[in-house]
């Protein structure tokens, strides 16, 4: 991305934060829902490349209704934008209503157990609305960590939004996050990490839907040497303004093997539960680039 390209994107990351999150609910819902017809209509490359990832989780699935749910997807995407964009704007009451659980009670009981909580999620619904739920609903701070963009700014951007919705936000690159997620963990805190792509040499390798791709190793790694409780989280969407979203059992650390077999099985068993979600609500996985290692064999691509 060139500078003249990177200003613009950070103008327009600007320009929704500082326009959208001033209209009505309902005017902004619209908006986003008029964006994501319209990029759907243009059958851009991101609409394609959800398109065809959702051909693996729905294998059955007609071409018309590959299309009605791409459709859906993007529409359940720009609303994650609009709410984004708005959420700084809400109020206490209006954060703790927007948002339900199922099987919370794995979560507040690992927490009251006191040895840490590590939350895996995949690009489901809206993570920063659950994390602004969290932190105002349960009254309960948590350690997340996102990835540097560019410009610098637009890093910056992200941040502040974060940090002003109550979350600790550490840089992705630089090597000092993990120790700091330890350290939150061994004190007895929550860990929040977006955990369904990794494609660098370091991530594990795991079947999902059936084929091969990769995810990250931190959460397996962090619970394995903390003792924190891992808990796989879904989200999705439906016709109301309410987030629904569903705490899965426990990832256990198994009794025996190495810590790299540990960890691959551990993995594997956080996409085995994602997989479970993205199959019940496919349009609210918002995946719209390669993930499967079959679709990179001919691209090259900047893991994210």
């Amino acid at each position: 991305m060139s500078g003249t390209q990177e200003r613009i994107t950070d103008a327009l990351y600007g320009l929704g934060w500082a326009t959208v999150k001033k209209l009505p609910e309902p005017v902004a819902r619209r908006l986003g829902r008029t964006i994501a017809d319209a990029a759907w209509k243009k059958r851009g490359k991101g609409v394609l490349r959800l398109e065809a990832n959702l051909a693996r989780v729905v294998p059955d699935a007609t071409p018309q209704r590959l299309r009605q749910l791409s459709k859906q997807g993007m529409r359940s995407y720009l609303r994650y934008w609009m709410e984004s964009f708005r959420l700084p704007a809400w109020s206490k009451e209006r954060i703790k209503d927007g948002f339900t659980a199922k099987d919370l009670h794995y979560l507040t009981e690992g927490l009251d157990a006191g040895k840490g909580v590590v939350l895996a999620l995949p690009h489901m619904g809206n993570y920063d609305l659950a994390g602004a739920w969290v932190t105002t609903k349960l009254d309960t701070p948590f350690t997340t960590v996102a990835e540097r963009l560019k410009p610098e700014t637009l890093y910056d951007r992200f941040v502040a939004y974060r940090e002003g919705l109550g979350m600790e936000v550490l840089p992705h690159t630089g090597g000092s996050a993990f120790g700091t997620l330890a350290r939150r963990l061994r004190a007895g805190g929550l860990v929040c990490l977006v955990a369904d792509r990794d494609l660098s040499s370091s991530g594990v390798e795991v079947k999902f839907f059936g084929e091969t791709t990769r995810m990250p190793a931190g959460p397996a790694m962090l619970a394995q040497q903390t003792g924190a409780l891992l808990l796989p989280v879904t989200l999705w969407y439906d016709e109301s303004s309410v987030m629904r979203g569903r705490v899965h059992p426990p990832v256990d650390v198994p009794e025996t093997g190495t810590r790299a077999e540990k960890t691959s099985a551990m993995t594997q068993a956080l996409a085995d539960a994602f997989a479970t979600g993205i199959a019940d609500h496919p349009e609210d996985w918002h995946m719209l680039q390669r993930l499967w290692l079959a679709d990179l064999d001919h691209f090259e691509e900047r893991p994210a």
